[in-house]
C-alpha cells in the first residue's frame, strides 16, 4: 500500500522534526546518544504517524500496539516522536537529563507513552516476547508488539535466547526492527564484533526476515504493512533496517565519535542549520542556544 503524497510529506516532516528535536534536547541536556537517535528518525515517523494503533488520549488502551525501545539510549528520538504525537508537551523535551525530567534512558514509571524501561542492552526483546505471548493469551489477535534493537546490541546472548523463545511460541504478533547503522560506540560492527551473516542468523532461529532501506519512507511503510497484514504465518518477523549512524548531519554520519556525545551550543546551531538545508526548510539555528550556554557556565562554575 503506497503512501499518499500528503502522507509522505507529513512523514518526511516528522522525520525532520524528530532529528531536530533530538539534537536540541541532547545539546540542552549536555548528554545523549545523537548518532543512534538520528539513524531511526524515519522508522519512528512511519510507526508513530502511520502504522501503530495507539491513542495518546488513552495510553493504556488494552488493544493498543506496543513499542519496546530495546536500544534505550536512543531515547531522544522516541521522546520526540511521543511529544509530536501528543503524549506530552513539546516543552517537556527540554527537561531531558534534568533532575526530575526525562531520563537519559527510558523510564516507563515517569514518562507517559513508554511501554518499558531500558538501560542494559539486550533486554528489550525478552520483554517484547513476554508482551506478545500475553496478548496472544488474551486473544488480542490484531495487536502487534514492535521491538527496536541496535545492531551492536545483538552481540548480547539474551537477544538470541529471546529470539529462540519467540519462534518456539510462534509469535507472529511480534515484529523486531534492527536499526542496522553499522557503528558501535568505539567503531564499526565488523571490526569490534561482527554480526554477519545477519539475515541467516535470524532465519536459523526460526524468524521471517525482511531487509529495507531504513531511510526510505515508502519502503519502510510497505515492509511494515507486509509484516502486519500479509506475512504472519506462525513465525515472528524481523525487519532489518539498513540505516546511517548520525543520518542528516554530515559530520556525524558513520562516525563513532558521535555515538555518545552532546554538541555544544555552537555545534548544535551548525547541525540544525545543516538539517534545515537538507530538508529544504527555513534555516533556523539552536533556539535554546543562550540557555544552553548559561547551563554550561553554571556547571563549569563560571
Amino acid at each position: 500500500m503506497r503512501l499518499s503524497p500528503d502522507k509522505f510529506n507529513e512523514l518526511e516532516l516528522r522525520a525532520y522534526q524528530i532529528r531536530r528535536l533530538s539534537v536540541e534536547m541532547i545539546a540542552f541536556g549536555m548528554w545523549g546518544h545523537i548518532g543512534g537517535s538520528l539513524s531511526m528518525a524515519e522508522l519512528l515517523a512511519v510507526l508513530y504517524f502511520h502504522q501503530l494503533h495507539i491513542d495518546p488520549q488513552n495510553p493504556q488502551w488494552a488493544e493498543r500496539d506496543r513499542l519496546v525501545l530495546s536500544k534505550a539510549h536512543g531515547s531522544p528520538a522516541l521522546y520526540a516522536a511521543l511529544a509530536l504525537r501528543g503524549y506530552f508537551p513539546i516543552d517537556d523535551l527540554y527537561t531531558y537529563c534534568d533532575l526530575h525530567g526525562l531520563e537519559g534512558h527510558t523510564d516507563m514509571t515517569k514518562t507517559v507513552g513508554l511501554e518499558t524501561s531500558g538501560g542494559p542492552l539486550g533486554m528489550g526483546l525478552s520483554v517484547a516476547v513476554g508482551m506478545a505471548l500475553g496478548l496472544r493469551r488474551h486473544e488480542h489477535a490484531a495487536t502487534r508488539v514492535y521491538c527496536i534493537l541496535g545492531d551492536g546490541e545483538t552481540n548480547e546472548g539474551n537477544v538470541w535466547e529471546a529470539a529462540m523463545a519467540a519462534a518456539h511460541y510462534h509469535l507472529d504478533n511480534l515484529i523486531a526492527i534492527v536499526d542496522y547503522n553499522k557503528v558501535m560506540a568505539k567503531g564499526f560492527t565488523w571490526d569490534l564484533m561482527s554480526i554477519e551473516p545477519f539475515v541467516e542468523k535470524w532465519r536459523a532461529f526460526g524468524w521471517d526476515v525482511v531487509e529495507v532501506d531504513g531511510h526510505d519512507l515508502e519502503a519502510i511503510n510497505h515492509a511494515l504493512h507486509q509484516a502486519r497484514w500479509v506475512l504472519p504465518r506462525g513465525k515472528p518477523l524481523v525487519l532489518i533496517a539498513h540505516t546511517v549512524k548520525g543520518m542528516g548531519i554530515h559530520e556525524a554520519e558513520f562516525n563513532y565519535k558521535w555515538h555518545t556525545h552532546a554538541p555544544d551550543a555552537k555545534t548544535a546551531d551548525r547541525f540544525l542549520r545543516e538539517l534545515a538545508r537538507r530538508y529544504g526548510k527555513p534555516e533556523e539555528g539552536f533556539s535554546r542556544m543562550q540557555a544552553s550556554i548559561e547551563k554550561e557556565s553554571f556547571y563549569a562554575g563560571e
